[in-house]
């Protein structure tokens, strides 16, 4: 039975932003965002990341996806996505993979609408229609500049100004998404062929990053517009001060140091040993109370980290666990190497604003009050949901959703 395929063109070069689809929006890389939001979407059956970069490859193959590797010459700023369409599906082909619908999905658009995609995907199933795309509507009067920089009219007419009740809305592509039947688009080497229909979004998810401006604005939107779900991970690590306790300290006259921490926390931390999942305390400092805290709960303690990155990675390697499957809680600056690079970047709610911006789940409580109980309870609730008959997720179907001549198209910069 032929299986729906969501495809994301992920190129190593970009000119206006470097690796662009390794930045980060709402604490995951673009590219991982792309397979997420393909894997919520119940009608895709597998997920396939074309790049002819190895970063990327990586982060999409530990994110859940496929990978076909891309020759160079299908990723230069002249190559079309269409073309790195047409390979990936030879591709498959050889791999014996028979694809009835391509989802082609851009990185580039951080926040694909999953209900929107699936409804696509069923229309294009049923064959009502050969080719649909995301849009926005709009009633904005259009315009372009003609010769000497003259402005002329685009859709409508200067003599007439309805109403906006009074016009019928026209609508933009946002460029996340497009269905097509396979054999259509191989046949018509075109995303736009037969009966074409439209899939509306909320205007509110139609950013495009295609410079640093629209990046930023992704990011602060991100917020507002992601929902934190149960934190499914493998690991669990965290900062100590400003996490554990609340960033203060205790000096009394013989110079000795004293913090205050929370009994909810050590039981949230029980909580996860339980349910066997790892917990690392990691500190820039060496500091006897870490050490203290660390015997009383039982979990592994690393201190004097001057590059906790490194020290993170090693501590994952060790124990065979992808980054991607690790959340990490902190507070501070000398958190943000960490926190960029695993799959739940968590932050405390008066962690420094870099912290809040480079975060996937801002917390519910502060540091020293409950802040690593509510991260726990979030990860046992994503243990559930992982155990429940009809989850799915990396752990189940590795690389599936567990995630033409006539037509001649303009070179347009790779996705």
């Amino acid at each position: 039975m032929s299986e729906v395929v969501a495809i994301i063109p992920a190129r190593g070069g970009s000119k206006g932003i470097p690796r662009k689809n390794l930045q980060r929006v709402g604490g995951v890389p673009l590219v991982a965002r792309a397979v997420e939001a393909a894997r919520r979407c119940p009608a895709v059956d597998r997920v396939v990341v074309t790049t002819d970069d190895t970063d990327i490859a990586a982060v999409a193959a530990e994110w859940g996806a496929e990978v076909v590797e891309r020759p160079a010459g299908l990723a230069g700023d002249e190559a079309s996505s269409e073309s790195a369409l047409l390979h990936a599906l030879d591709a498959l082909e050889a791999r014996r993979v028979d694809v009835g619908v391509v989802v082609f999905l851009q990185a580039t658009s951080p926040f694909i609408d999953a209900d929107a995609l699936t409804a696509a995907v069923q229309l294009v199933r049923s064959r009502r229609r050969d080719s649909i795309f995301s849009a926005v509507e709009t009633y904005g009067f259009l315009w372009e500049k003609g010769g000497g920089g003259a402005a002329a009219a685009v859709n409508h007419d200067v003599d007439v100004r309805p109403r906006r009740q009074d016009r019928e809305p026209h609508y933009l592509e946002t460029g996340a998404f497009y269905v097509m039947r396979a054999a259509g688009f191989r046949a018509s080497r075109h995303r736009f062929f037969g009966s074409v229909g439209i899939a509306e979004v909320a205007a509110r998810t139609a950013i495009e990053i295609d410079n640093a401006h629209e990046l930023e604005i992704a990011r602060t939107v991100a917020p507002l517009l992601d929902t934190a779900g149960p934190v499914a991970v493998d690991a669990v690590v965290t900062d100590f001060d400003g996490v554990h306790t609340d960033d203060s300290v205790r000096v009394d006259q013989n110079g000795l140091e004293s913090v205050t921490v929370s009994r909810a926390d050590g039981m949230g931390v029980g909580l996860l040993k339980a349910a066997g999942i790892p917990f690392l305390i990691l500190s820039t400092e060496a500091n006897p109370v870490v050490s203290a805290r660390g015997r009383k709960l039982g979990v592994d303690v690393r201190q004097a980290a001057a590059d906790k990155a490194a020290v993170l990675r090693e501590w994952a390697d060790e124990r065979g666990i992808a980054l991607s499957r690790v959340a990490y809680l902190g507070n501070d600056v000398n958190d943000l190497p960490c926190l960029e690079i695993v799959g739940w970047p968590v932050a405390v709610p008066d962690a420094h604003p870099l912290v809040l911006s480079a975060a996937r789940l801002v917390l519910d409580r502060p540091g020293g009050a409950g802040a690593v109980r509510d991260l726990a309870e979030r990860v046992l609730a994503g243990r559930a949901a992982q155990t429940t008959p009809d989850a799915r997720g990396a752990a189940g179907r590795p690389g599936r959703r567990d995630t033409a001549p006539g037509h001649p198209i303009a070179p347009q910069e790779a996705s």
